[in-house]
């Protein structure tokens, strides 16, 4: 009776702290002119290909209280990538790579978020994995026209081939012309929903 008594006073404390939590959170959109989803990966084994997508939403929670991102999610539309070069753009587009007529975005939700780190399911081509990120918070500031803004960076890296990325050509000297690693470099900056 008493272990009874000792899990549910736990699981009360517990509900108590995450509604006190959510209580001072305010909810941000991602601000598209202010934010940069950009990634880079390795190029005929000696360089590295640096590119961003251009069209993009998502969402955050962040505790003013305790200068905190809660929780984050977002979505990509996949025919936004741009690597400065059309060609390889729309090799990129094609069904080699990200097949956007058939996956046309790539979502990312995340499911918990420790000191600094942000764990989260991305989707990518149908595939479904959970990364993690290394976070690096900007705080929150009042912007001269009067809204309340957040912003943060995220980094961290993929392999592609774990979502069905797999295109290469292997080189005449060895190895292969694009790399399996993927590179993420993100900086979100939100406007707090009135």
């Amino acid at each position: 009776m008493m272990k009874g008594f000792t899990m549910g006073l736990k699981k009360l404390v517990l509900a108590s702290s995450i509604l006190v939590s959510t209580l001072f959170a305010g909810t941000y959109n991602v601000d598209s002119e202010h934010t940069d989803i950009g990634f880079k990966v390795r190029h005929m084994m000696i360089s590295n290909v640096k590119g961003n997508f251009n069209n993009f939403s998502g969402v955050f929670q962040y505790d003013e209280k305790s200068n905190a991102l809660k929780d984050l999610e977002g979505k990509i539309k996949t025919s936004s990538i741009n690597t400065s070069h059309k060609k390889r753009d729309d090799h990129l587009k094609s069904a080699d790579f990200f097949d956007v007529k058939k996956y046309p975005y790539i979502t990312f939700k995340s499911t918990k978020i420790e000191n600094d780190k942000i764990y989260g399911d991305i989707t990518i081509k149908g595939q479904t994995k959970n990364i993690n990120l290394s976070l690096e918070n900007g705080g929150t500031i009042k912007d001269p026209w009067g809204k309340q803004r957040a912003g943060f960076a995220l980094s961290g890296k993929i392999k592609r081939s774990d979502f069905g990325l797999t295109y290469n050509s292997f080189l005449e000297t060895g190895g292969v012309a694009i790399g399996d690693i993927v590179k993420f470099d993100i900086e979100i900056e939100g406007i707090k929903k009135r």
